[in-house]
């Protein structure tokens, strides 16, 4: 039976990785879901991700495409792994502080906790280093989350410094670490 990913993307210039990611699980055969921020679906589109994953993209928590289920709930609790790729300072935030405003964090919190949790930042060096932040991390990983550590790059501000997504093979091999599968 196929493993099934429930994939949040939020507002980063590099949601367009996400697509990315999306590709490298289905060729290994995953079932990818795909929520996206409103925000981000200034950086990618929502059709781009539903070609690649083959599935209905969510966007808006208040849109059920089914009456027999809740949405929110449903794809909560129907996930082998829950991720966020790339995962910005205010969807951290918003989980550490029990907040469920949009889709994504509303899914967040109706994950079941045994479901495993994979959070990859990517955000400014300053954004990243700042206490509240690094707080919130420390929170949410406290609660199950595992961290895909962001890399040391040139961000797109131009500052040299960790915050960067690490790179897709290494989300894809976490995910799969995860799952315990190993690349086909």
């Amino acid at each position: 039976m196929k493993k099934r990913v429930v994939l949040g993307v939020t507002a980063s210039i590099a949601a367009y990785k996400a697509a990315e990611i999306v590709s490298a699980l289905k060729k290994q055969e995953i079932d990818v879901h795909v929520i996206m921020t409103e925000h981000s679906t200034h950086f990618i589109t929502p059709l781009t991700m539903q070609i690649l994953s083959e599935n209905p993209v969510h966007v808006d928590v208040m849109t059920e495409p089914s009456v027999e289920r809740i949405n929110h709930i449903y794809l909560a609790q129907n996930s082998d792994l829950f991720v966020i790729a790339p995962a910005t300072a205010n969807i951290i935030g918003k989980i550490a502080n029990g907040l469920a405003d949009d889709m994504l964090s509303t899914v967040s919190m109706a994950v079941p906790n045994e479901t495993p949790k994979l959070i990859a930042p990517a955000m400014n060096t300053k954004m990243y280093e700042n206490k509240s932040m690094q707080h919130n991390l420390q929170q949410i990983k406290e609660w199950g989350f595992k961290e895909i550590t962001p890399v040391s790059k040139v961000l797109a501000c131009g500052d040299i410094g960790i915050g960067g997504l690490a790179q897709v093979n290494q989300i894809v091999a976490a995910i799969l670490d995860e799952l315990g599968q190993t690349s086909i």
